[in-house]
């Protein structure tokens, strides 16, 4: 069974292509984690998955950790396991949003003192003015830290007051990584004690928002079948990705925001795996639709390929080249050079860049700047 899943990358495209929603991506983690129970796990999958918590050691001496992989010889990387044509991601100073004075970073409880209005900005203007949840997640948060500034500053140009969590100890997870590993008591760890940190945030109807669709959607469907409990049920109905939320207030007349043309007059856009089979694809066209002047079109591409570590691993490289050459890289390099690549997935955007050598963007960027 471990040789007949070995290129499952994941997608949980059968979840909803199948006609009676088999779930293999859910299966392969049960399936591996009887596995590493048999054989263990090695230096290659063990630092990938404990990835959330090696960031924080990691983010003290960025620049030294991205040089590791170009010192150490080419032996040693085969040896790890490693694809050794394939780029690492470069960690960047963390994002801590510590400087941002108008974030309730000190996780503070949802009572009538902690909700008030938001800040009217860039000509927007809420008329259902609440808090929200922002959840950093640990990629973005050590790769990306932009897209998480792009992120807050499009909230509170919608009127909302964002609140970062603020876990005792580590930063909060999803257990994504672990998951993907079949390390499902570390994935059951890591979930529990964000599920108890969100709690009372839930309670209180406030959203739970976030924009890497792997690790969002994991609290809507792994979590509440891992932890099989009401609180993590709960979790999973308040937690939304940033344009799942838009789309929902914008278009019920919660809010409204004014969006200016951009640059770009059109805007190539790959959706996450996870995305599309959550059905949760529209409301990202939806919502980039309204910046004015931009033809938002989505690929018709299958997975990119890269499936978070899968494309990593030395012997699956080939074939996460050979999915991305399907309709995905062929479309990117076809896309005139004033066009827009957009992909809201991590990985998306690190094999875009690869194998096409465009920069795909993540699409709070795009709203981000038709802020004006």
């Amino acid at each position: 069974m471990h040789d007949s899943l070995d290129l499952c990358v994941g997608c949980k495209a059968c979840r909803s292509e199948c006609p009676t929603g088999v779930d293999m991506a859910r299966m392969k983690i049960e399936l591996l984690a009887a596995y590493r129970r048999q054989h263990g796990i090695g230096l290659r999958d063990r630092l990938f998955a404990h990835l959330p918590r090696l960031a924080p050691y990691a983010a003290q001496a960025p620049r030294l950790v991205n040089a590791l992989p170009r010192l150490l010889p080419a032996s040693v990387i085969k040896l790890i396991g490693l694809a050794p044509d394939r780029r690492l991601p470069a960690w960047q100073p963390a994002f801590d949003g510590e400087s941002r004075a108008s974030l309730g970073s000190e996780n503070r409880r949802p009572d009538a003192s902690a909700v008030g209005p938001g800040r009217t900005t860039h000509g927007a203007r809420a008329t259902g003015t609440r808090d929200v949840v922002l959840l950093p997640d640990t990629f973005n948060t050590n790769f990306e830290p932009a897209n998480l500034e792009a992120a807050i500053d499009v909230l509170e140009a919608c009127g909302y007051r964002v609140v970062l969590p603020r876990a005792r100890g580590r930063a909060l997870c999803c257990g994504r990584t672990y998951l993907s590993a079949g390390l499902i008591d570390d994935a059951r760890e890591e979930a529990q004690r964000t599920v108890e940190e969100l709690r009372h945030w839930v309670s209180s109807g406030t959203p739970i928002v976030g924009i890497e669709p792997s690790c969002l959607l994991t609290l809507r469907d792994e979590v509440p079948a891992l932890l099989k409990s009401e609180p993590a049920r709960e979790l999973g109905r308040a937690a939304v990705l940033l344009e799942e939320l838009l789309d929902r207030e914008l278009g019920g007349g919660m809010l409204e925001l004014d969006l200016r043309p951009i640059q770009a007059s059109r805007a190539l856009v790959h959706g996450h795996c996870h995305r599309k089979a959550f059905g949760a694809l529209q409301p990202l066209l939806t919502v980039l639709s309204r910046i004015p002047e931009l033809d938002v079109q989505p690929i018709a591409s299958s997975c990119c390929g890269m499936a978070g570590s899968f494309g990593y691993e030395a012997e699956h490289y080939e074939a996460s080249r050979a999915m991305a050459e399907l309709t995905l890289i062929p479309a990117v390099r076809a896309a005139a050079a004033d066009t827009c690549i957009v992909a809201d997935g991590t990985s998306c955007r690190h094999q875009i860049r690869d194998l096409a050598g465009r920069e795909a963007v993540h699409p709070v960027q795009l709203l981000h700047r038709a802020l004006g």
